[in-house]
């Protein structure tokens, strides 16, 4: 029975038609008069009068359409009446309101007899449950009625049961296991494939909320799980397997061992699902999915099962054959000119990724050997799709086996470079492609030890007929000439530009294009060596740009702009003369007759502006005035954001390219991320032009300070936004400073307004990796505004930012240790935890840049801030892990560095550390220590000096390691030899056996590795050498060739290296060594840098 007015009734079924009507002016007033005289008045009893429409009305599409109003409409959000508190609108209502509402609306559920508008009924419910769940209320009822449909007669109630738990998990989530066991396993069992799987996806779903101790209660569950699939794949039912699949996909996503016992099954199986063609590609494709998730996830179990890695690299290259199928010789495929068709749904492609997911997580010991039992065998066989396939196949695992294929290249070469001479065009296109991903995968072993052959063979292929390998040959060579260095390409250049300047006249556009940027890439890393080809190139290039072209040329206009600046950078403005002024002009003619939103020239125009502010340097000035507009309108942009409320609003937005789809509390944001890019590379840009510009940038530095790199360091829609906020503001900082001068109140008020925001974002950035960056952005800012910049308030906000960074970091560190309790003997870390574990020690170390920049300018007055991190301090510095103990070392160097004596009063918190960490197996640590050692003998004063002097035998025990000047151990030992001479110069008072320690000294020279700890071994050696010690005179040849060690390896530098050569002369002539015979045992090279420091 209705608990509404019949004239309420009439007037919203009236409006459910109109909002339904075809008519986009008939539904567009129809949602104003929703919003108005509804939403607003009267909430309450629209949410009620849909509930009813839904229990009454006798149109299937009037019922499905107001679960789907009601779902929508109860998400909004509002403030609760009477109160600031904003929530969604069902949460609002008044509390009998909600139960009546509620109540009909499981009629609703109870009563329908129509599975697809139960389920539309069931998403509405679904979404009040979670509105309860979420706010910490139950709804008692709802799970009594979910446990009753799901032992329903009817199949349809149980599988709307099992829709509602997969779509609100929490619900369950407090259950009884033995009443959620029970529930589950009825689903699994039911005699309907469509309850299965709904249970199958409910399990999924609730497993994937619970916490990890409670989930190993349902592993039991597995083997009943795994039950549901092979009947459907008998049955032969594509869809239902892909569902299936996927709710598997889920699960071995949070607990891929769970399937240990059974993996080997699961295996078998998966591989006869990939193998079915009958079954169709997307099942097929979900099968392999299921299996590269568990390589991800779980690589040790896949490494040990004895089938996984060959079947996997088996199916995966049988896959990879599936192309092209109607198209046998390529005509169509050549024909193609649009070289971005997505493809991603395709079998090849699948088998390709998967191929490079099981390479990188299985690694090269595993992958390597099935697969090359296959290549020689395809790459000889007469069907080009198997050629074809293994090439693809050695582009797609190079990356991941990249440790063992590298010292196998000519094998793998003796492979691939055929390939290039095939009669088929997508063979030789192949080819192209496993050249150009090995050349960034080998990088630096492919351009040095193979560029003869690479490069001998890759050239003739620009002469292909088909312009779509041409194209991909150039496109392969941008790959190999980007990592190779200008000595390396100089004797190819004529060869390669000849080619390259045939394919500028291909009729084909996209052929044109490639070899701009096949150009501009051998430009960039030829440097001036490309000057030789100027004359040639660049007049081509402006009669591009001055030619008015159609709408079809804008993109190839666009890489002209690119290869023409990119050519301006690599000869510079003097080869350049008359002609950088001239393309400036073209530049901004070009920009003037941009009309067009999605014209490519534009963000094509902004990188170029930026090369030539690089070329022209203060030149460039006159021109920022027509630059800097359309940057500072990108810069400034707005986060595009949508909020989606229905299925159909979400599909929509799929279609379009530059969208993040991002769920959130039962709705979908979709942010425009195409706008957000444009917005960090304006922002990198603005960053070109202030480092480059200095004072010249200054009329736009207050604007851009305020309006977009302040704002940009809290923009939480975009990592890469704040991060190039972050590079952004000391670069204006220091254009400004320039200006205006280090002490003029014009930067003091710009470092006002400055320092707080900075500060703010160090306790507000939620992201490790860019909280690491804006800790570097705090301490490069400090570093420009310089001496006693920070106040006291100042001082104490960054200690309550670093505390709060550093409690976070102990929590991670501590759940990181648990997760590896937790697993098998020989199981490596999964890639996320590795990426994580590098996150936080680059966050470590850029928060150590910050201490030691403010010690470094405020000196002791950090002291009283900085020491209420001391419990901190104390455990990072005896903690078994190195990175915690190296970085509270390294803090406490520097207030042994920047505090002096006023050090001392921290002894208790310094001493030990140091002797521990000098005798520490981790090298980074012992030289962290060492120099901490030595830096309290030069600033420490009388208070240190007694430590200092007893610290010596353990420095040389440091020198005297047996790997002492291994490349992982030098610094550390060098260090110690410096820190040694430090204690002698500066703080001896308590050595007892100077000279003794001098001659031992002598022997832990030289220092050819730390340029920062030389200038102080080898000023003591020549004060030495000036005071005729006899450790010196007695061996003057000795330390005659550790000053030419030095001084070959430039640890010696400017006034330094002057001052020992001069030194150095002296003791030639007072201990008459022969110089020229010392000389001759050193290599030629050493002998040539020594003789033009002597003369």
């Amino acid at each position: 029975m209705s608990v509404l007015p019949a004239q309420v009734h009439a007037a919203l079924a009236q409006l459910l038609q109109a909002l339904s009507s075809s008519d986009n002016n008939t539904r567009s007033q129809a949602e104003e008069q929703l919003n108005t005289e509804w939403v607003a008045p009267r909430a309450g009893v629209l949410l009620m009068g849909l509930v009813e429409q839904i229990q009454d009305s006798a149109e299937p599409s009037t019922r499905s359409f107001a679960a789907v109003l009601f779902r929508r409409i109860a998400t909004r959000t509002r403030k609760v009446p009477g109160t600031d508190e904003s929530k969604e609108l069902f949460l609002t209502l008044q509390e009998a309101e909600k139960i009546a509402i509620r109540q009909k609306l499981l009629q609703c559920l109870g009563s329908e007899i129509l599975p697809h508008v139960r389920n539309k009924i069931g998403d509405a419910v679904a979404e009040i449950a979670r509105q309860y769940s979420e706010d910490g209320q139950q709804w008692q009822e709802l799970l009594a009625a979910l446990f009753q449909a799901s032992q329903s007669t009817n199949a349809s109630q149980r599988e709307g049961a099992f829709r509602i738990f997969a779509t609100t998990p929490g619900i369950i989530e407090k259950q009884h296991e033995d009443t959620v066991l029970a529930a589950f396993t009825k689903g699994f069992e039911d005699e309907d494939v469509s309850v299965r799987l709904a249970a199958m996806e409910a399990f999924a779903s609730f497993f994937r909320s619970i916490n990890k101790k409670p989930r190993e209660k349902y592993f039991a569950l597995i083997p009943k799980i795994l039950n549901i699939l092979p009947p459907i794949k008998e049955s032969g039912d594509a869809e239902q397997l892909t569902k299936a699949l996927i709710a598997l996909i889920d699960l071995a996503e949070v607990a891929p061992k769970m399937f240990r016992h059974l993996f080997h099954d699961l295996v078998q199986f998966s591989i006869t699902v990939i193998q079915e063609k009958d079954l169709g590609d997307q099942a097929r494709q979900n099968a392999l999915e299921l299996m590269a998730t568990f390589a991800d996830y779980t690589p040790i179990m896949c490494r040990k099962d004895p089938s996984y890695t060959s079947d996997m690299v088996t199916q995966c290259l049988s896959l990879m054959t599936d192309i092209g199928m109607d198209d046998d010789d390529a005509t169509d495929w050549n024909a193609s000119e649009d070289l971005d068709v997505e493809e991603s749904d395709l079998n090849h492609v699948a088998g390709e990724q998967c191929m490079d997911r099981l390479a990188n997580r299985l690694g090269g010991q595993t992958v390597l050997p099935p697969t090359f039992n296959w290549l020689p065998r395809m790459m000889t066989s007469s069907a080009w799709r198997d050629r074809h396939a293994a090439l693809m196949a050695i582009s797609a695992i190079s990356e991941g086996c990249r440790e063992l294929m590298i010292g196998e290249l000519d094998k793998v070469l003796d492979l691939v470079v055929p390939a290039l001479r095939d009669p088929h065009p997508r063979v030789r296109w192949a080819g192209c492609n496993a050249l150009g991903q090995m050349s960034t995968d080998f990088a630096g072993t492919m351009q040095e030890k193979y560029h003869q052959t690479v490069l001998s063979n890759i050239i003739p292929v620009l002469d292909s007929a088909e312009p779509r390998v041409q194209s991909h040959a150039a496109a392969a060579l941008v790959n190999f000439c980007e990592e190779a260095e200008k000595s390396i390409l100089e004797p190819y250049l004529d060869d390669l530009l000849s080619h390259l300047l045939q394919l500028l006249r291909s009729p084909k556009r996209f052929v044109q294009e490639q070899a701009l940027s096949t150009i501009a890439t051998i430009a960039d890393s030829a440097e001036t060596a490309f000057g030789k080809y100027y004359d040639t190139l660049m007049p081509l290039l402006f009669s591009v740009l001055r030619q008015e072209q159609s709408k079809e040329y804008r993109l190839l206009r666009a890489k002209a702009m690119e290869c023409a600046t990119l050519i301006a950078l690599a000869v510079g403005k003097e080869r350049m003369g008359q002609d950088a002024l001239t393309l400036v002009q073209l530049l901004g003619t070009i920009q003037q007759n941009i009309t067009d939103a999605d014209d490519p020239q534009s963000q094509y125009l902004l990188h170029c502006w930026g090369r030539m502010c690089r070329v022209l340097g203060q030149d460039f000035v006159p021109y920022l005035s027509g630059v800097m507009p359309p940057l500072l309108e990108l810069a400034s942009a707005k986060a595009d954001i949508q909020l989606l409320d229905d299925e159909e609003q979400v599909a929509q937005v799929e279609q379009e390219e530059g969208w993040e789809l991002v769920p959130l509390k039962g709705k979908v944001i979709g942010i425009k991320t195409t706008t957000l890019d444009d917005k960090h590379m304006a922002i990198e840009l603005i960053v070109i032009y202030a480092q480059q510009l200095e004072a010249a940038f200054e009329p736009y530095v207050m604007e851009i300070m305020e309006k977009v790199a302040l704002p940009g360091l809290a923009f939480f829609f975009h990592d890469p936004v704040r991060v190039a906020s972050a590079k952004c503001v000391p670069a204006l900082l220091h254009s400004y400073k320039k200006a205006h001068g280090e002490r003029s109140p014009q930067l003091a008020r710009l470092w006002e307004m400055t320092i707080d925001k900075v500060l703010e974002v160090l306790s507000a950035e939620p992201a490790i990796d860019t909280l690491a960056e804006m800790y570097q952005c705090f301490y490069e800012s400090v570093e420009v505004i310089g001496k006693n910049c920070l106040t006291s308030t100042h001082m104490a906000a960054f200690i309550e930012s670093a505390k709060s960074a550093l409690e976070d970091y102990q929590t991670r560190v501590k759940a990181r240790l648990e997760e590896r309790q937790e697993t098998e003997d020989g199981e490596e870390e999964s890639e996320d935890t590795l990426f994580a574990i590098e996150d936080d020690q680059t966050l470590l170390s850029d928060m150590n840049k910050a201490f030691h920049t403010i010690f470094k300018n405020q000196g002791t007055s950090f002291l009283p801030e900085w020491s209420r991190l001391l419990p901190f301090y104390d455990a990072f510095i005896t903690n078994p892990d190195p990175t915690q103990r190296q970085w509270a070392l390294c803090i406490m160097d520097d207030v042994l560095e920047f505090c002096g004596e006023q050090s001392w009063n921290y002894y208790t918190h310094i001493m030990q550390p140091l002797i521990d960490g000098m005798r520490d197996d981790v090298p980074a640590n012992r030289q962290a220590a060492s120099y901490g050692v030595g830096i309290a003998g030069q600033k420490g004063g009388q208070p240190w000096s007694e430590f200092v002097a007893a610290s010596i035998p353990t420095l040389f025990s440091v020198c005297q390691r047996p790997n002492a000047r291994d490349d992982d151990h030098v610094f550390a030992t060098e260090n110690a030899c410096a820190s040694i001479a430090k204690i002698l110069h500066y703080n001896a008072s308590k050595v007892s056996n100077v000279q003794e320690v001098i001659n031992h000294w002598i022997d832990t020279l030289p220092i050819v590795n730390d340029e920062e700890a030389a200038p102080y071994a080898y000023s003591f050696l020549a004060q030495l050498i000036d005071q005729q010690n006899p450790a010196v005179l007695s061996q003057a040849a000795k330390i005659f060739v550790f000053i030419a060690q030095a001084l070959e390896a430039e640890t010696l530098q400017g006034a330094t290296a002057t001052r020992m050569v001069a030194a150095a002369k002296g003791l030639v002539a007072t201990a008459g060594i022969d110089a020229n015979q010392v000389l001759s045992t050193l290599t030629p090279e050493t002998q040539q840098t020594v003789r033009s420091y002597f003369g």
